[in-house]
C-alpha cells in the first residue's frame, strides 16, 4: 500500500468517526419523534373512541324514539289513541277485560288452557272481550319482546280482529312462546315466522312491513300506558275484569287457570253476582 493511499484511508476513517455521533443523534431524534407521534395518535384514537361510545350511549334507542314518533292507530280500534280493542259480537251485553303481557308465562299457560273456551264464547256472543296489552316484563326482566310483540299484534289487528286473535293464539302457544327470560319476541324475524302460521298474515306484505318498520311501536307504548294507569286495580297478568270486578278463583285470590274455574267465574259475573 502506498503512503498516499494509507494517508487517505486514515483520513476517511477519521471523517467517519467524526460523523458517527451526529448520525446517532439524528437517529435518536427521529426515534423520539416517532414515539411522540404514535402517542398522539393513540390519545386521539382513544379520545375519538370514547367520544363515539359516549355519543352512542346518548343516542336514544328505537323505543325511546318511538315515544315521539307519529301515532298510527291500527284499524279495528277505538277510543283515545286507538287503545280500545273490542273483540267479539257487537251486540253481546257484557264485556270482559283481559289484561295480558306477551312475555308472561302465566298468560301463555292460561291461553293454552282456557283460550279456546274464550274464542268459542266470543263466537257464541256470550260476552265481548276488551284486550289490554301490558309490557311490564320488559322492565322486570330487561328486554323489548313484550313491546315488540304488542306492536306486531297491532299490525295483525290492522288486518282484522280474527287475524289478531289467531296471531295471539300462536304467540302464546307451547310451540312458539319462549321462556320468560328468553327475549325471543324482540326479533321481528321470529314474530313474522309465528305470523306465518296464520293464513291471513302469511306472506302478507303490508303486515310484514308494519312489523319491520315498527309502524305500531308508538301505539304499543300507548296501550302499555293503559295497563299501567288502569283503574281496575290490576297489578299483574293475566287479569280479568267484568263490570268493574276482578274475576278470580273460588278462594277470591287465585288466577283463573282452569276451564272449570274460568267458566264458574264468568257465569257468576254474567249473572251479576
Amino acid at each position: 500500500m502506498s503512503a498516499r493511499n494509507s494517508q487517505a484511508t486514515r483520513s476517511a476513517a477519521r471523517d467517519r468517526l467524526r460523523a458517527e455521533p451526529e448520525r446517532q443523534a439524528k437517529k435518536e431524534k427521529l426515534k423520539r419523534q416517532l414515539i411522540v407521534a404514535a402517542s398522539i395518535v393513540g390519545v386521539l384514537a382513544a379520545a375519538g373512541g370514547a367520544g363515539y361510545l359516549i355519543n352512542d350511549a346518548n343516542k336514544p334507542d328505537a323505543w325511546e324514539a318511538a315515544k315521539n314518533a307519529k301515532l298510527v292507530q291500527p284499524s279495528n280500534t277505538t277510543g283515545k289513541d286507538g287503545t280500545t280493542v273490542i273483540l267479539g259480537k257487537a251486540d253481546a251485553k257484557k264485556t270482559l277485560k283481559i289484561y295480558e303481557d306477551a312475555r308472561c308465562p302465566i298468560c301463555a299457560q292460561f291461553e293454552q288452557t282456557v283460550g279456546p273456551t274464550i274464542e268459542n264464547d266470543l263466537k257464541n256472543g256470550k260476552y265481548k272481550v276488551e284486550f289490554i296489552g301490558a309490557t311490564f316484563v320488559d322492565r322486570t326482566i330487561p328486554g323489548e319482546g313484550s313491546r315488540n310483540a304488542l306492536s306486531a299484534l297491532g299490525a295483525a289487528l290492522n288486518v282484522s280482529p280474527d287475524a289478531f286473535l289467531a296471531y295471539k293464539h300462536e304467540l302464546y302457544s307451547a310451540k312458539y312462546h319462549p321462556a320468560e327470560t328468553d327475549d325471543k319476541f324482540k326479533s321481528d324475524k321470529y314474530l313474522i315466522e309465528v305470523a306465518d302460521q296464520v293464513p291471513a298474515l302469511k306472506n302478507n306484505a303490508s303486515f310484514r312491513k308494519a312489523v319491520q318498520d315498527g309502524t305500531y311501536d308508538r301505539w304499543a307504548l300507548e296501550m302499555s300506558k293503559k295497563y299501567d294507569n288502569n283503574k281496575d286495580g290490576v297489578e299483574g297478568t293475566p287479569s280479568f275484569v267484568m263490570d268493574g270486578k276482578k274475576l278470580t278463583g273460588a278462594n277470591g285470590k287465585s288466577v283463573l287457570m282452569t276451564v272449570t274455574d274460568y267458566n264458574a267465574a264468568i257465569d257468576k259475573a254474567l249473572a251479576g253476582k
